[in-house]
């Protein structure tokens, strides 16, 4: 037996139920908004998604008493359509703005004997706002809606009874299905150290072993360790040592008793004895010294650092002192030095490097990789390093490509470039490297005022470049493609200055999660299934919603 969520003729079927449940989509009869593809129908969603047209929402959880119930996406249910409903079965014609199952398994307790599973579905139906008569009120068509998902989920609850559950939500199809309970002697034993999770073998974790008496992973007590994984005793820590603070030791250092800097022992535990003249010992638990070299000796034993040794000059930091020439050598390019008296210089991490020598601290590691050519439905450009500074005398050259038959939407929230070099920092979008071909961007100061600006041209070049002056934060700049139908409507919303007169207008262009979520729906207008009606309330302010829904509805319906 099974439960099938097959989830635009949206249909619920069980043996003796079908619901047919219409998405938004469905409203406008399947076909373009214009006569175009489906994906035009999609363009609704985000009119929805931004016009955040009241919703009745309901909450509902059904229990099964045995099995567990799993989700998986499916192939479409062969012959669902043209199968006739029986005059016992049911159906529900319904336009659901939003609908979630999950599955979550409740373990037994002191009320139930067995485990249940729980099968929770989240409904938002869209309250029309054009049904509203002189008859019947808002509140009167609120009501409607209400009484009509409650009746889907009285439906609904009656379907879940049968051995067959199909649902079938915009156009794409899962499975739920009720899986029975499998007998402990047909579970694979687990291995040495291993413990069985969800029917899935599990290595008991470093700090812990496998307590054959309990069947389960065990804190190594006080006084041991384990630094692996899946074993099945944990090591005990070395002699006259102190005992972990704590029980689940991951490691031998844990145990206590370290030598600290400046001593050492034949183990690097206690008791340890301080380093002798003219050497010093910067970690923990070490067995040597380190020479000063160059014939420098220490003022006292027991040093813990070079800057214990007794130099000839003293180096300051972005230098390293040379024990045989007795002089301070500046760090070379790539690496750095924040203290003073070092006889060393650290090198930057993996893939970046600094602008000069000498350099004194990690921020001016600098990562340099930018560029590339970028052809996805959306993704950003940005200034290598960023948010830190960008490197000195770097060049970047990005090419969008968009998919065929789209169109390139950018919005520039910030971007920093220091007048001060008289424009030798720049960036600069256009349609190609040449210098007399159209230019869509260009600027070498400082921008906190957001812009959004759709591409002139169908593909776009991007270049910037840094010089070996000032250097600054840079920028991220987002970009998404969309259908070359839609220009016209996006241009218009760009191009609008009340898109950017307002503060509140701005932070939205400014803010990353707010951007991703738009540029999501425009991307791939299914998206929008993502987001309930609550949740688009809450991220965009009213003025910001009326100006786009003017706008979409004026294209929707010229």
């Amino acid at each position: 037996m099974g439960y099938k969520l097959l989830t635009d003729e949206k249909s619920c079927q069980g043996n003796n139920v079908t619901i047919n449940v219409t998405s938004a989509a469905g409203l406008w009869g399947g076909g373009g908004l214009n006569g175009g593809p489906d994906d035009d129908v999609l363009l609704f969603h985000l009119l929805l998604f931004l016009s955040l047209i009241d919703a009745v929402k309901a909450s509902v959880t059904f229990r099964l008493n045995d099995g567990t119930c799993r989700m998986r996406r499916t192939e479409p249910h062969q012959g669902l359509s043209q199968q006739k409903l029986s005059e016992r079965q049911s159906h529900v014609y319904e336009s659901l703005s939003f609908v979630n199952i999950t599955c979550k398994r409740r373990p037994s307790g002191r009320k139930t004997s067995a485990k249940e599973t729980l099968i929770t579905v989240h409904f938002e139906l869209d309250v029309n706002q054009k049904e509203v008569t002189d008859t019947c009120s808002l509140s009167c068509v609120r009501g409607k809606a209400e009484k009509r998902l409650r009746k889907t989920i009285r439906t609904l609850r009656k379907a879940i009874g049968k051995d067959n559950f199909h649902v079938r939500l915009s156009g794409k199809d899962f499975e739920v299905s009720k899986k029975m309970p499998h007998s402990s002697e047909h579970l694979e034993a687990c291995g040495t150290g291993q413990i069985r999770v969800d029917n899935r073998c599990a290595s008991c974790r470093a700090g812990t072993y496998y307590d054959e008496d309990k069947e389960q992973c065990v804190l190594c007590p006080h006084g041991t360790y384990q630094s692996e994984e899946g074993q099945i005793t944990c090591e005990i820590c070395p002699d006259n040592q102190d005992h972990p603070k704590h029980a689940g030791a991951r490691d031998v250092s844990e145990c206590g008793g370290l030598c600290p800097p400046g001593e050492i022992s034949s183990d690097g535990f206690r008791p340890c004895g301080p380093c002798p003249l003219g050497t010093y010992q910067p970690e923990s638990g070490r067995t040597s010294c380190i020479s000063c070299g160059g014939g420098l000796t220490t003022k006292q034993s027991g040093a813990s650092s070079f800057h214990n040794c007794e130099t000839r000059v003293q180096c300051s930091p972005g230098h390293s002192y040379n024990a045989t020439s007795h002089r301070c050598i500046r760090c070379a390019v790539g690496t750095y030095q924040p203290e003073f008296g070092q006889n060393h210089c650290i090198s930057c991490p993996v893939d970046t490097s600094t602008d000069f020598d000498g350099s004194t601290n990690i921020t001016q590691c600098k990562n340099r990789q930018c560029g590339g050519e970028l052809g996805n439905y959306s993704g950003y450009i940005e200034s290598p390093n960023y948010p830190g500074n960008y490197p000195a005398n770097t060049e970047c050259t990005w090419n969008i490509t968009p998919p065929p038959k789209r169109r390139i939407l950018i919005v520039v929230p910030e971007i920093f470039l220091p007048i001060e070099d008289e424009c030798g920092d720049y960036l600069v979008m256009r349609k190609s490297p040449s210098s007399n071909s159209v230019t869509t961007y260009e600027t070498c100061q400082t921008y906190e005022r957001p812009i959004a600006f759709t591409s002139r041209s169908k593909k776009l070049w991007i270049q910037f470049r840094s010089n070996e002056m000032n250097s600054a934060k840079g920028f991220q700049v987002p970009y998404v493609t969309y259908d070359e139908d839609y220009q016209e409507l996006i241009e218009d919303i760009v191009r609008d200055g009340r898109l950017y007169a307002s503060e509140n207008h701005q932070e939205i262009l400014k803010d990353k999660k707010l951007i991703k979520a738009l540029f999501e729906v425009l991307a791939h207008p299914q998206n929008y299934f993502k987001y309930t009606a609550q949740e688009s309330r809450e991220m965009f302010p009213k003025s910001f919603i009326r100006l786009l829904r003017t706008k979409v509805s004026r294209f929707l319906r010229p």
